[in-house]
């Protein structure tokens, strides 16, 4: 299993104060009378999902709400990615942490790792971890682009949906291309102008590589320069003043040390590193001397420097945050210049590259759909089986493939998953099912069929089982444990045969205490 919620905490929600669940994998069962306060647990996960918060929600006496879920993955590579391209802190070992805050004052906040963000990044990422089913609720597989991505996982088409989506990519670019090309005579020739004008100003910079930095050097020497010849100065006249009594005393102290080196020779060393000493503070007088003229720069060479640095940074706040990169569009400038003077010929190479690209997607695109449409009739069998195991006798059940009016970013086609509960009624698209037990049912079926491929870790049922019993129960109860192999599943049911599949039991119940 890629993942599973492995704790749910709650703080005052609805009825619940305080509620910290820790969950184990497989199939689980959530029972409990009417009323007792199980769809609390489908409330969490919904605003965990993305679902508006409402006020009325938050227990009677307290200023906020507190919804938190953590997810305990086998590999957070791909996930991380994602969070760091939303500026998200990455998770800390295996764990992911989705966190929602509301209060009475209307502060609505969300968290990932406990990093804020968007409703929109939390429903993102919770749609990946948590499919709800259940009357009205939150269910991926009525998504056409879900079903086609489910008919492809069965179909194992990838490698000619990679080919397809290169060349559909490829279409759009050289279609831009054109597009670009085609524009209007006025709006072409405003851009030629424009494009020559930028070229012109790069160009006219002549920028050398490496050129900036000793520029921006020299510049601040250069603004600096009276107080850095002030210091220089200062320094100077102070070694110049205790030169003389400063070198009598250091002489008196060198022969102090020949004389000590000829008694001991060992101490020879000590001279040596004396001598050096007075060679350095003499080099170090003569550096400062050669550093103070060097400061002497004149008004029109600092103004030459200053209007560089200047345009510099014009160049680089209209084209680029470097000069590196002003280079760069610059060529890339140029190269757009070259084209839209050449658009004749550039016009019938791309018409060259769009008919051939055009061809290679059609190619892919029925080799894509030919798949698809073998896999189909197969996987609708399979799915009719597993209804017929759960009550629908005489249902229908097709997966329809229909042309685009023009290729999409997936294919050729489109995809429908089509059901009829009854004889003699028509096949509709699921979406379109009107009872909550009988859409229920069908998704269990199809979950079923696609346990291996449904990559979303967590599937929560609410109440599936309405409205049937006996050996239907049985089913709906063999078909939980199945998919309990593959996925970590939550089913919150009334019935014993459902429940007593599972392989971990809880049971919700309500109380009185202190009036409440």
């Amino acid at each position: 299993m890629a993942a599973l919620l492995s704790s749910l905490r709650i703080q005052n929600l609805a009825l619940v104060e305080e509620l910290e669940w820790t969950l184990p994998r497989g199939a689980i069962a959530v029972t409990g009378e009417t009323g007792s306060g199980k769809s609390i647990i489908i409330g969490a996960l919904k605003l965990l999902l993305g679902e508006r918060a409402d006020k009325s929600l938050i227990r009677t006496g307290a200023e906020s709400c507190m919804v938190e879920a953590v997810f305990t993955l086998d590999n957070v590579g791909e996930l991380n990615a994602q969070l760091a391209e939303n500026g998200l802190d990455p998770c800390e070992g295996n764990e992911l942490i989705l966190k929602r805050v509301f209060s009475l004052a209307g502060a609505n906040r969300q968290f990932i790792n406990c990093s804020a963000t968007t409703l929109a990044v939390l429903k993102v990422t919770g749609d990946g971890l948590v499919d709800l089913h259940g009357p009205h609720d939150h269910q991926s597989l009525l998504s056409p682009v879900t079903q086609l991505g489910l008919l492809d996982a069965f179909a194992g088409t990838a490698p000619q949906l990679d080919e397809y989506e290169a060349c559909y990519n490829l279409l759009n670019k050289l279609n831009a291309e054109r597009d670009a090309l085609t524009g209007g005579e006025g709006v072409l020739e405003r851009e030629v102008e424009l494009l020559k004008h930028q070229i012109a100003e790069i160009e006219g910079a002549a920028i050398q590589p490496g050129e900036e930095a000793p520029l921006l050097a020299r510049y601040t020497t250069g603004t600096n320069a009276r107080r850095l010849t002030e210091l220089s100065t200062q320094i100077l006249q102070q070694l110049e003043e205790a030169d003389d009594a400063a070198l009598t005393r250091l002489c008196e102290i060198q022969r102090t040390l020949h004389e000590l080196e000829k008694i001991d020779p060992a101490t020879a060393g000590i001279a040596l590193t004396h001598a050096e000493a007075i060679g350095m503070l003499e080099d170090a007088a003569r550096a400062l001397q050669r550093y103070a003229q060097g400061l002497d720069i004149d008004a029109a060479e600092l103004a030459r420097i200053e209007e560089r640095v200047s345009l510099f940074e014009t160049l680089k706040r209209k084209y680029g945050g470097t000069l590196e990169a002003v280079a760069a569009f610059g060529e890339s400038a140029a190269e757009r210049l070259r084209k839209i003077e050449s658009r004749g010929t550039e016009l019938v190479r791309l018409g060259k590259e769009i008919e051939a690209a055009n061809r290679a997607l059609r190619e892919a695109g029925q080799k894509l759909g030919k798949k698809r449409a073998a896999a189909a009739p197969k996987l609708a069998k399979d799915i009719t089986s597993q209804l017929l195991d759960l009550g629908f006798k005489k249902s229908g059940f097709e997966i329809a493939l229909a042309p685009l009016p023009k290729p999409g970013p997936f294919g050729l086609d489109g995809v429908e998953f089509l059901f009829s509960p009854n004889p003699g009624e028509p096949m509709k698209p699921l979406k379109a099912i009107a009872s909550s037990g009988e859409i229920s049912r069908v998704m269990l079926a199809v979950k079923t069929s696609l346990a291996a491929q449904d990559t979303i870790p967590l599937l929560v049922f609410d109440e599936i089982d309405a409205n049937v019993g006996g050996e239907i129960a049985h089913a709906v109860g063999g078909k939980m444990k199945a998919l309990g192999e593959a996925h970590q599943v939550i089913c919150i049911t009334h019935l014993p045969q459902v429940a007593a599949v599972a392989g971990a039991q809880f049971v919700v119940s309500k109380d009185v205490r202190d009036g409440r």
